[in-house]
């Protein structure tokens, strides 16, 4: 594994992009062909999974090949936030099965997600809630929150998100309308502003990823919440649960 010095951010994305990728295992659970791999530099090894675009299954109402890119996305999202939630992730344009999307695998206890946490665990997951309502998550099972070295909460699988018509579907609506708390508020206020400036490095970064609209629509949702600052509540008229639900 890494040393010490190759555990800050810069370093490992920078090591997903360019190291030397192989695979060394396949996730059998999910519809998409994911794989564990390592990632190898002159400093170390890197564990990761890799999303090609090619095992990617076609869904109706996403476009085609655009999975990989969404997880992408993500991250530039939580990072913009300034919230760490998401693995650091790269859009590889080379690898064993092509082009696809590489993320840092998160050593974790696979035991423990939404359903086995405890009450107290539970209540860390405001901005979860928050950032699912953000990015339009379709698909957020319990097994998609881990935690990882210390305690620290990350959150995997954001291939199906930031569709223009609203999907949320997740198993936390714990905190349904109740206000969501200032912090994190001031949070979307500064991410809007970065995301509405057509130069800032969140923009220049989204756009090989979304659509137009998918942006435009991202930032609809974040003036959404500053407008109506409460936890968002199941709707009647679709499915708002992911299923399986882990």
């Amino acid at each position: 594994m890494f040393t010490t010095a190759l555990r800050d951010k810069e370093s490992i994305l920078a090591a997903l992009q360019n190291g030397k990728l192989s695979l060394k295992g396949q996730f059998v659970n999910g519809s998409n062909y994911t794989f564990l791999a390592e990632v190898a530099v002159s400093e170390g090894v890197l564990r990761a999974v890799y999303k090609p675009v090619r095992g990617e299954q076609p869904l109706w109402d996403f476009p085609a090949q655009s999975l990989a890119r969404r997880e992408v996305a993500a991250y530039l999202v939580s990072e913009a936030l300034g919230w760490e939630l998401v693995p650091p992730t790269v859009y590889r344009k080379r690898g064993p099965l092509g082009a696809g999307s590489l993320q840092w695998f998160v050593e974790h206890d696979p035991d423990r997600h939404y359903f086995t946490f405890s009450d107290l665990e539970k209540k860390r997951l405001k901005p979860v809630a928050v950032f699912d309502m953000l990015i339009n998550n379709a698909d957020r099972k319990a097994g998609h929150i881990l935690l990882g070295e210390a305690d620290h909460l990350w959150l995997i699988d954001h291939g199906i998100c930031f569709h223009v018509e609203d999907k949320l579907r997740t198993v936390i609506w714990d905190f349904t309308g109740q206000p969501i708390p200032p912090d994190l508020l001031e949070d979307i206020r500064r991410f809007l502003a970065l995301l509405e400036s057509p130069e800032s490095p969140l923009q220049t970064g989204l756009r090989p990823l979304l659509r137009l609209a998918e942006i435009r629509h991202l930032a609809a949702r974040a003036r959404r919440i500053l407008e109506n600052p409460v936890f968002a509540a199941p709707d009647r008229h679709y499915r708002t649960y992911p299923w399986p639900p882990v």
